[in-house]
């Protein structure tokens, strides 16, 4: 299953990041980027509502799109890991390495993506058996420092997060220098003065999609 969800992520390499207490937003959010091409979403634990929400959320995603694989990100720890793997994530997505999330991630035959931001770090993710490292925060890394450690861990992929831009220059900047998929926050998803505009959302995610060839 791990390697099947990591042939859909390189595939679709944008993986939108996104957290609303508003279950219906979150809805329209989702089917925006799905319409747009994404075939992988980072539903973020960093509400009230997260564990609620997530929940109804794969509840729509196996009725509406069941192509698309939904995962839960900002896992701290251990048992928080457990309580998402229990509604049925398909992965977990940190801004840190912890070694006892990498257990339950092993345990359940899960694909974990933890964040790193050292060599050391991403050394010790390697270690506990991860083969996909979320750069963060992408923004104060930036493609030279990818360049620079990437001959270190030829058997690893990277995926920066948290800062990336939606710009043609930004998002092809970042495939040269190596990168096998980015995450995208608020950057990604436009609003008005009426709120989110998903027709322009879905707009973006067909164009960065276009950039990642």
């Amino acid at each position: 299953m791990k390697e099947q969800l990591l042939t859909n992520i390189f595939n679709y390499p944008v993986i939108p990041v996104f957290y609303h207490d508003d279950l219906q937003i979150c809805k329209q959010i989702m089917k925006a980027c799905y319409d747009g091409g994404i075939r992988t979403f980072e539903f973020v634990n960093r509400g009230a509502e997260a564990k609620s929400n997530f929940a109804e959320l794969l509840t729509y995603r196996n009725t509406e799109f069941p192509d698309l694989k939904l995962g839960i990100g900002t896992i701290l720890d251990a048992q928080t890991a457990e309580e998402f793997v229990a509604l049925g994530t398909d992965f977990l997505v940190s801004p840190i390495f912890n070694s006892s999330i990498a257990a339950v991630a092993k345990k359940h035959r899960l694909l974990w993506i933890p964040g790193c931001m050292t060599p050391s770090e991403i050394a010790q993710a390697q270690e506990a058996g991860c083969t996909f490292i979320k750069l963060f925060p992408g923004e104060t890394l930036g493609p030279s420092f990818l360049k620079s450690i990437k001959p270190l861990f030829p058997k690893l992929k990277f995926m920066p997060t948290g800062g990336v831009d939606t710009t043609e220059d930004n998002i092809r900047t970042w495939f040269k220098a190596g990168v096998s998929a980015v995450g995208l926050g608020s950057k990604l998803f436009s609003q008005s003065d009426a709120g989110y505009d998903y027709d322009q959302i879905q707009v973006n995610c067909s164009k960065l999609l276009s950039w990642t060839k």
